[in-house]
């Protein structure tokens, strides 16, 4: 399970030496601007006495977590302006928040983008270098965000320090990033079958020599075509991520959406996947090898031990584990296309 830190910090004024004060919130769920808001109602209450969060903090946690795309109202005293009302939503779906898929298409050909999406889906080890820290952040984090509705399972450290660079030496798979002024200490070092991403020149530095193979040929030319490009000044951003995120969750649902027909059901609710069923079903061959190779990964492994839990998410209802984050914006997805075929 993925978890998320949100913080906010202060420095105390007055003279002499002083710790800063940081306040933090920890959750399993990626709502980036509900928590932001909560953050900013305890800066606004910090200004006034310390003694004015707990109050608000506590009427928080009495309060039951919005479901997705509900909102709940929390009552607040503040001194001098009295009970004011505060509104908490939670977006219905926030897969794409603190994603700039432009970053990385900024660098990035559209092909090469895809031979990292199929790099990530196998669970292979990827290193990115750039010299500035914001675009190789900003690209490691886009490239994590294409594999939804599944979650990158293994090491990730967008930026990695120079003492740990010695983690490109590890046999398990991981997605780092890296400075690219370490560059000829990362190339030193004794790695394994790796995809070196360079960002500044656009380009792969090493490559394992499949990664053109690894996707089935038409899907890869359906989402070549449907991939906007930078140049594209008629989207704002928020379009522009939907429309790159919606290439990828596409390709998902068109090779693994058929899985909720091959899980098996007994009386009480718990499912049991049927691998070898799931795997043959698709008609084309190259779909079938990719997934035969995409479902010992641990990502799907994951995924699928979620979906086995609750029939509900499965049949695309909404329930307690269907948060912004999980299957049910994945459901839909799926069950449109079905609809449409």
């Amino acid at each position: 399970m993925s978890l998320f830190t949100y913080k906010i910090i202060f420095q105390p004024t007055g003279r002499g030496a002083r710790l800063p004060e940081v306040y933090c919130i920890i959750s399993c769920l990626g709502c980036f601007g509900l928590f932001s808001k909560i953050l900013d109602e305890v800066e606004k209450r910090r200004q006034i006495s310390a003694a004015v969060i707990y109050p608000f903090m506590q009427g928080l946690r009495e309060s039951p977590f919005p479901a997705p795309g509900k909102t709940v109202t929390i009552k607040s005293f503040i001194p001098d302006s009295g009970t004011e009302l505060l509104e908490l939503t939670r977006p219905l779906d926030s897969r794409l928040e603190h994603v700039e898929f432009q970053a990385l298409l900024q660098c990035l050909s559209p092909d090469k983008i895809l031979q990292i999406f199929a790099s990530t889906a196998l669970e292979r080890r990827i290193v990115f270098l750039a010299e500035d820290l914001s675009s190789l952040s900003k690209c490691i984090h886009a490239a994590a965000a294409l594999l939804y509705p599944f979650t990158w399972a293994h090491t990730y450290i967008p930026v990695v320090p120079e003492q740990l660079l010695s983690t490109v030496c590890c046999p398990t798979p991981f997605m780092v990033g890296i400075q690219k002024r370490y560059l000829e200490e990362v190339l030193d070092q004794p790695m394994e079958e790796v995809l070196l991403v360079d960002l500044c020149e656009g380009k792969f530095l090493k490559l394992v020599g499949d990664e053109e193979e690894i996707l089935p040929g038409k899907l890869q030319s359906e989402m070549l075509a449907s991939l906007p490009t930078v140049s594209n000044n008629i989207m704002t951003s928020e379009e522009f991520n939907v429309r790159v995120s919606d290439t990828f969750v596409q390709f998902f649902v068109k090779t693994i959406g058929h899985y909720p027909a091959h899980i098996k059901w007994n009386r009480s609710g718990q499912g049991s996947f049927q691998e070898r069923s799931f795997c043959k079903a698709p008609t084309s061959k190259t779909c079938r090898r990719f997934l035969k190779r995409f479902v010992k990964t641990q990502m799907f492994s994951l995924f699928i031990q979620e979906a086995e839990r609750s029939r509900k998410c499965v049949e695309g209802k909404l329930c307690p584990c269907c948060d912004d984050n999980g299957p049910l914006f994945f459901l839909m997805q799926i069950q449109a296309y079905q609809w449409l075929t």
